[in-house]
């Protein structure tokens, strides 16, 4: 089998997951196919399944079997989703064997109008995780102050983890903080804790897509050659170098004599994902957040149209290191021209979260109306 750049990223350290989920992928062979190129895990959240549902017709037979079945539409949300999960990490099987548990993980979030009720959010997070019935599921919980409970119970319980909606240093400290806690009480009860695995989802484009525009309102009324220069040349430079910091900040972490423990009884380095790396901006190259968040350690979940790109014409080095310089510069020249990062990544947390719950009220809706209107063609 021809080797791929997915395959040369994999021996650098980074694994490639897939930002999407339809049926088709699953039943025309398309989803194998990604994973004989290397392919090595994949990421949902409503926002796609709105998608793939409202606007396409692969679900419109099981959409109207239960609904005639009297199925409510969460029902129906709930038992299309988890049959696309159940199916993905079928394929994904082989890769998580392979890789020893590294890989081959599909993740699943749970309903985000619950993401304000922690002890509601526990109770899904089990429900989910038992009712996928596969050991390489992973279940999505946002990297919030109602969260991170959630998050240290999963894990506490031996449930695979994916949290999401982190975008800053802080958030991605207290998520480090949840694993270690939930593994360490996993401790308490068992010795082996090789068979839970976790990623911490760090959102990258979002970040120079805020930042960017306020960049470009500031050089409309820049007053100087210099002042402009030095704008111009902080344009899509925030989002690698918050990144950068994160990674930093991981290394550090999992070199703790406290993860160190951990290890011992074979817990496992809970690994930064790129997450939000399709490029909104087409000033810039389209696989951007490929290319310069390449780094040991880490995963990266794109959505297919980004993947396609990178497969085409991406390169592929070691990109992003261990070291906080240039983003500190970075840094300092932002707070220069009074953008805060920390002020810009905890707004995009809060429209993050409203985002995914209206997507979610969307994704009902779509089928909602879809069954209804099915039904009406059956009669």
């Amino acid at each position: 089998m021809p080797r791929t750049r997915l395959h040369e990223l994999a021996d650098l350290g980074q694994s490639i997951w897939l930002d999407f989920i339809n049926r088709d992928l699953l039943t025309t062979g398309k989803l194998q196919k990604w994973i004989d190129d290397g392919l090595r895990g994949m990421t949902s959240n409503p926002s796609i399944f709105n998608q793939v549902i409202s606007q396409g017709t692969d679900y419109d037979a099981a959409i109207l079997k239960l609904k005639e079945q009297g199925k409510s539409t969460f029902e129906i949300y709930d038992e299309l989703t988890i049959k696309d999960i159940q199916d993905a990490t079928d394929f994904f099987k082989p890769v998580y064997e392979k890789t020893d548990r590294l890989d081959g993980y599909v993740s699943l979030e749970i309903n985000p109008q619950l993401a304000h009720d922690t002890e509601a959010s526990i109770k899904e997070g089990r429900r989910l995780f038992k009712k996928v019935g596969r050991p390489n599921v992973m279940i999505k919980v946002p990297a919030t102050d109602e969260g991170f409970p959630v998050i240290e119970e999963l894990l506490a319980e031996g449930i695979n983890v994916n949290v999401t909606l982190i975008f800053s240093r802080l958030q991605y400290e207290r998520t480090v903080e949840a694993y270690l806690r939930g593994l360490e009480r996993l401790s308490q009860i068992r010795h082996d804790l090789s068979d839970v695995r976790s990623v911490a989802s760090v959102f990258v484009s979002r970040i120079d897509t805020s930042i960017d525009h306020t960049l470009r309102q500031k050089l409309t009324v820049a007053k100087s050659a210099e002042e402009k220069e030095s704008l111009n040349q902080l344009l899509g430079k925030a989002a690698v170098a918050n990144s950068t910091w994160i990674y930093t900040i991981a290394q550090d972490l999992f070199a703790s004599e406290r993860f160190q423990e951990l290890v011992e009884k074979g817990a496992a380095v809970q690994r930064v994902l790129w997450g939000s790396t399709s490029t909104k901006d087409p000033q810039y190259r389209d696989v951007k957040y490929v290319e310069e968040m390449i780094a040991r350690d880490t995963v990266n979940t794109v959505p297919e149209k980004t993947l396609k790109a990178f497969m085409d014409h991406g390169i592929v080095q070691e990109t992003l290191r261990n070291d906080t310089t240039d983003a500190q510069h970075v840094f300092n020249q932002l707070a220069h021209f009074q953008i805060n990062i920390d002020a810009v990544c905890l707004q995009l947390l809060k429209d993050g979260v409203l985002a995914f719950d209206k997507s979610f009220e969307e994704l009902t809706r779509s089928i909602e109306d879809k069954a209804q209107k099915l039904c009406g063609q059956a009669r």
